[in-house]
């Protein structure tokens, strides 16, 4: 059957596609992703913005709860359990990209394991249910992104995470929570809805906003599809439409079912090693290889960084840990420096220290004509000149954690245990390692939620804060 409607095309896939459609490949770099995306979710628990929205998401209850992963004494409605979990993920700006520039898994997994908790356990939903869900999800975000040209490229203009990423969350929720072909139509339209935020806000404490919202706003479109709301049948086919957000918007219907590939099967997922904006990848990988030159004694007299023109990542110096996240300049300073570029190096400490900022005075961006906005593409030089005029230049093409270059299984779970053992002991680390490797022969996927809220801690007696929350807030 041939959908002349790109709308009902992707409605079709989301609800037929089947584990069938899971190769070994996609199940592969799907528990990678997942893994990859708990990890840097517990770190992001410890986070300021973290704390401040999962103070606000306290003024709502329900009778259906999810948890908040790594706090074990706190439940929320499932959509804001999503909320609050998925701005967690993208707190530190730590998790996964694809490509086309997105962060795929940050708005769909929180959603998964906060409808795991509460959807009925008979049938028990499996791990493989979890991953076909995900990967709906991921592959909905991939299709839209590959419509446009201007999606290519590093973002300008809207945030890739709340656009595509709002419409994932809701084909996620959709196929977990089994609508029929119309409502997952329906989903899509209200989808682009709730769709949408600036890159303005990037290297702010309201980025992490967009991921939160986006799989929080995808699970309310679902759950609205559900109980009837509909949208604009052709949401995806007009230039109203979703096409309000991209520019040369082409939209193609999706291939048949009979002969569906998923795009995770032919392009993998860049990991990031520290939790930094992709771009600033290259630049640490190339300071590097300058630095193995550098003797104690040697006064450096001029930093030159030739990268693409990404304004937003152009921070010469950067007054806190969101914008140094977001700066070449503090990256490849902070390697210079120290030769290695940890979680703590965005801590205020760090960022204010004299040697970075006498090294800042000393650094300049080029921009070549060839090294363009692309993270399939893009390369960095740094060139450091001495005050005794020699000069050394080292070049990045594919950093570690790149696609072309993923990281190895190893160093994926080390990545893991550093970030996840900052919230949970050590049995529980090792559970979720455990249950995320064997993922598709888990038969009830509620075991990750047990192990990611954390062992339950003593009850102590402190004054009840919603009241005065609630009057804070409303007054």
């Amino acid at each position: 059957m041939i959908l002349k409607s790109v709308t009902e095309s992707f409605a079709r896939i989301i609800h037929g596609l089947s584990v069938q459609h899971l190769t070994d490949r996609v199940i592969q770099r799907s528990k990678r992703m997942i893994l990859d995306t708990l990890g840097v979710g517990l770190l992001g628990t410890k986070t300021e913005v973290f704390h401040k929205t999962t103070q606000y998401s306290k003024i709502y209850n329900a009778d259906l709860s999810s948890c908040v992963w790594g706090h074990p004494d706190l439940r929320l409605p499932p959509t804001y359990a999503a909320f609050v979990n998925g701005v967690a993920i993208h707190s530190m700006d730590f998790d996964d990209t694809w490509y086309p520039a997105t962060h795929p898994s940050a708005p769909v997994l929180p959603v998964l394991l906060a409808l795991s908790e509460v959807l009925p356990q008979n049938p028990k939903v499996s791990g493989l249910d979890l991953l076909l869900a995900f990967n709906v999800g991921i592959e909905v975000q991939g299709r839209l992104m590959h419509f446009s040209k201007e999606a290519s490229d590093i973002p300008k203009r809207f945030h890739p995470p709340k656009v595509v990423g709002t419409l994932g969350s809701a084909a996620a929720a959709a196929k977990f929570l089994g609508l029929d072909q119309t409502k997952c139509r329906e989903a899509m339209a209200i989808a682009v809805s709730y769709a949408g935020a600036p890159m303005a806000n990037a290297a702010t404490q309201t980025k992490p906003l967009h991921a939160g919202n986006a799989a929080r706003h995808g699970l309310e479109a679902a759950l609205l599809a559900l109980l009837g709301l509909q949208g604009n049948k052709e949401i995806l086919d007009s230039e109203a439409g979703f096409g309000a957000f991209y520019s040369n918007y082409t939209p193609q219907t999706l291939p048949a079912l009979e002969s569906y590939t998923l795009l995770l099967d032919q392009q993998d997922i860049a990991t990031k090693r520290f939790p930094a904006h992709l771009g600033t990848h290259w630049v640490a990988d190339a300071a590097a290889s300058v630095r193995k030159y550098l003797l104690p004694t040697d006064r450096i007299k001029r930093i030159v960084l030739r990268v693409p023109d990404v304004k937003y990542v152009n921070r010469p110096f950067p007054a806190s840990e969101h914008e140094a996240r977001h700066s070449f300049q503090f990256i490849a300073c902070t390697m210079l420096l120290d030769g290695g570029i940890s979680v703590q190096s965005f801590h205020k400490s760090q960022i204010g220290r004299p040697q970075i900022r006498e090294l800042l005075d000393k650094v300049e961006l080029e921009h070549s004509p060839d090294n363009h906005p692309n993270f399939d593409t893009l390369y960095c030089e740094v060139s450091i000149t001495l005050e005794n005029g020699k000069t050394f230049t080292e070049r990045c093409d594919t950093f570690y954690g790149h696609w072309r270059k993923p990281l190895n299984q190893k160093d994926l779970e080390e990545k893991f245990r550093a970030n996840s053992s900052t919230v949970l002991p050590s049995d529980a680390v090792e559970g979720i390692i455990k249950a995320v490797n064997r993922l598709e022969d888990i038969e009830d996927c509620f075991l990750l939620s047990t192990l990611l809220k954390g062992p339950c801690l003593p009850k102590k007696t402190t004054k009840c804060t919603q009241h005065m929350l609630s009057s804070h807030i409303f007054s």
